[in-house]
């Protein structure tokens, strides 16, 4: 099964709609918090990408979580709203999705789930760690918003998401970049590294 995981959008309707662009044949979507907007709820059903479930926790940004819910309701056929937390099983695998780096960490080392996501940070990580006799793999896929801010400074970072594949364990970054092709303008979608 092949997985999408996304976080922080913040309302980045261009960077969502070319990753939900890149996703055909995905079969669930994560999305570790930061929607900001009730309206992207509906934007992550629109392009057809997902064939299934879209699992969705909120972040320290999604401001108006009444018509969050709301919009997620209108959609409960695909859309699945868990508030802070997830625990979800997809595949055969356990996963545990959060928005904090913090409380996924003690997600992860419960031993308890196969796959930790979470975002805030806005960087992305992949990392394999051993937990309750258990390796479980620890994603960030990054933020679709392309910035992070260091100490109230916007900073500049590529726009990342990932996917997920749960027969191979292999979990693939893509970066939307921007294109520098004069006859060419505006961003797509590019895959960088699998792990």
């Amino acid at each position: 099964m092949r997985i999408g995981i996304l976080s922080d959008i913040h309302d980045h309707i261009r960077e969502l709609d070319l990753a939900l662009g890149s996703m055909k044949g995905v079969e669930a979507l994560i999305f570790c918090g930061d929607l900001c907007s009730p309206f992207i709820v509906g934007e992550l059903c629109t392009a057809g990408a997902v064939s299934g479930p879209i699992h969705i926790v909120f972040g320290n940004n999604d401001g108006d979580l009444f018509r969050i819910t709301q919009n997620a309701a209108k959609r409960s056929e695909q859309v699945k709203l868990h508030g802070e937390l997830a625990e979800i099983q997809l595949a055969g695998r356990r996963f545990g999705v959060n928005h904090y780096p913090n409380i996924a960490q003690s997600l992860a080392h419960s031993g308890n789930y196969d796959v930790v996501c979470y975002g805030h940070n806005h960087a992305h990580s992949v990392e394999r760690m051993t937990a309750g006799g258990r390796e479980v793999l620890f994603i960030n896929p990054g933020t679709l918003m392309g910035a992070r801010f260091d100490r109230g400074k916007r900073e500049p970072v590529p726009s990342t998401f990932a996917i997920y594949d749960t027969e191979t364990g292999r979990v693939e970054r893509f970066e939307i970049r921007a294109e520098t092709d004069q006859a060419q303008r505006g961003l797509k979608v590019t895959p960088l590294q699998s792990g």
